[in-house]
């Protein structure tokens, strides 16, 4: 009787602590984790969750935004893609330079901005934190700009790494086409992260 209660209690502690660690998970909780872990649409690295702003979503979808500070407006409002790797797949680091490259977005105007591990504004003082179409693409839709830790020469489009460690960058799409929110992989040509150096690289 002892042996079974035993068990019965085992299963129960069991089952609290995989369900407590499951939905903080899920929900975005978990030390580490990124707002769209989980996101229902991946394209060329960049990954979204459709659910975000919309009456589907469901209470994880709901505390993850939450938690990581998303303004969920509706899709015909804002569609929103994060990327935590470059374009070879290795996590994006402080310590690398990058070339962020892109052409036009099927939206009425979009912003790229870098969020530190910590899902926040990386602490530093460049005022770089981001570009948009406005910056970048005013003269053509070709457009590229630097990620480094380092401020360029003047006249590049930067944004400082300076303070995130390891980053994340999340592209904002305003008023996207209705043909971005029908088939996002068809839509969307999105921007390149090429690793261009590391510290500690030979030459």
């Amino acid at each position: 009787m002892l042996n079974r209660a035993a068990r019965y209690g085992f299963g129960a502690l069991l089952g609290i602590i995989l369900g407590g660690a499951s939905a903080l998970y899920l929900a975005g909780l978990w030390p580490g984790a990124k707002p769209l872990d989980f996101g229902n649409i991946e394209v060329d690295g960049w990954r979204s969750d459709f659910n975000i702003g919309s009456e589907a979503a469901d209470p994880y979808t709901r505390a993850r935004v939450a938690r990581h500070g998303l303004l969920g407006l509706a899709k015909s409002e804002a569609v929103y893609f994060t990327r935590t790797t470059d374009s070879a797949g290795q996590p994006l680091r402080e310590a690398c330079e990058y070339r962020l490259s892109g052409g036009a977005m099927p939206a009425e105007w979009w912003s790229i901005t870098l969020y530190g591990a910590d899902s926040k504004l990386p602490m530093n003082e460049d005022s770089a934190l981001s570009v948009d179409a406005t910056g970048v693409s005013s003269s053509s839709e070709d457009w590229s700009a630097l990620i480094s830790s380092k401020r360029p020469e003047p006249g590049t489009d930067w944004i400082s790494s300076r303070s995130a460690g390891t980053f994340d960058l999340t592209l904002r799409l305003y008023v996207p086409n209705r043909a971005l929110l029908a088939a996002p992989a068809e839509a969307l040509k999105p921007p390149v992260v090429e690793r261009l150096s590391c510290e500690g690289d030979t030459p």
